[in-house]
Protein backbone atom coordinates (compact mmCIF):
# COMPACT_ATOMS: atom_id res chain seq x y z
CA UNK A 1 0.00 0.00 0.00
CA UNK A 2 2.86 2.42 0.64
CA UNK A 3 3.64 2.42 -3.09
CA UNK A 4 0.28 4.11 -3.69
CA UNK A 5 1.02 6.69 -1.01
CA UNK A 6 4.37 7.83 -2.44
CA UNK A 7 2.98 9.98 -5.31
CA UNK A 8 0.33 11.42 -3.00
CA UNK A 9 2.94 12.20 -0.36
CA UNK A 10 5.24 13.81 -2.92
CA UNK A 11 2.51 16.16 -4.18
CA UNK A 12 1.43 16.97 -0.62
CA UNK A 13 5.04 17.70 0.32
CA UNK A 14 5.48 20.11 -2.59
CA UNK A 15 2.26 21.93 -1.71
CA UNK A 16 3.37 21.99 1.92
CA UNK A 17 6.63 23.67 0.92
CA UNK A 18 4.71 26.36 -0.94
CA UNK A 19 2.41 26.86 2.04
CA UNK A 20 5.36 26.97 4.46
CA UNK A 21 7.05 29.65 2.38
CA UNK A 22 3.90 31.77 2.40
CA UNK A 23 3.44 31.32 6.16
CA UNK A 24 7.08 32.20 6.83
CA UNK A 25 6.84 35.38 4.75
CA UNK A 26 3.79 36.51 6.73
CA UNK A 27 5.41 35.69 10.07
CA UNK A 28 8.64 37.43 9.07
CA UNK A 29 6.77 40.57 8.02
CA UNK A 30 5.26 40.76 11.51
CA UNK A 31 8.34 39.73 13.49
CA UNK A 32 11.09 41.30 11.39
CA UNK A 33 9.13 44.28 10.14
CA UNK A 34 10.54 43.81 6.64
CA UNK A 35 9.30 42.30 3.40
CA UNK A 36 12.11 39.76 3.04
CA UNK A 37 14.14 37.84 5.59
CA UNK A 38 17.90 38.39 5.56
CA UNK A 39 20.06 35.90 3.71
CA UNK A 40 23.10 34.44 5.40
CA UNK A 41 25.39 36.20 2.93
CA UNK A 42 23.79 39.64 3.25
CA UNK A 43 26.20 42.32 4.45
CA UNK A 44 23.41 44.54 5.75
CA UNK A 45 22.48 42.26 8.66
CA UNK A 46 24.34 40.99 11.68
CA UNK A 47 24.64 37.46 13.00
CA UNK A 48 21.66 37.92 15.30
CA UNK A 49 19.19 38.86 12.55
CA UNK A 50 20.43 36.19 10.16
CA UNK A 51 20.31 33.41 12.75
CA UNK A 52 16.92 34.50 14.07
CA UNK A 53 15.50 34.44 10.54
CA UNK A 54 16.99 30.99 9.90
CA UNK A 55 15.66 29.59 13.18
CA UNK A 56 12.19 30.98 12.55
CA UNK A 57 12.18 29.66 8.99
CA UNK A 58 13.25 26.21 10.18
CA UNK A 59 10.55 26.15 12.84
CA UNK A 60 7.82 27.24 10.43
CA UNK A 61 8.87 24.75 7.76
CA UNK A 62 9.11 21.94 10.34
CA UNK A 63 5.65 22.58 11.73
CA UNK A 64 4.04 22.92 8.30
CA UNK A 65 5.79 19.77 7.04
CA UNK A 66 4.65 17.77 10.05
CA UNK A 67 1.08 19.06 9.67
CA UNK A 68 0.97 18.25 5.94
CA UNK A 69 2.54 14.80 6.42
CA UNK A 70 0.13 13.97 9.22
CA UNK A 71 -2.93 15.23 7.32
CA UNK A 72 -1.85 13.26 4.26
CA UNK A 73 -1.44 10.07 6.26
CA UNK A 74 -4.87 10.50 7.87
CA UNK A 75 -6.50 11.20 4.49
CA UNK A 76 -4.79 8.14 3.00
CA UNK A 77 -6.01 5.98 5.86
CA UNK A 78 -9.57 7.24 5.47
CA UNK A 79 -9.48 6.56 1.73
CA UNK A 80 -7.83 3.13 1.84
CA UNK A 81 -8.28 1.84 5.37
CA UNK A 82 -4.49 1.45 5.76
CA UNK A 83 -1.95 3.67 7.44
CA UNK A 84 0.96 4.50 5.11
CA UNK A 85 4.29 3.04 6.22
Amino acid sequence: MSLLYKPFGTVAGALGGIAAHAVFRQVWRRVGGEEHAPRATSRDYGWREVLMAAALQGAVFGVVKAAVDRAGAVAYQRATGHWPD
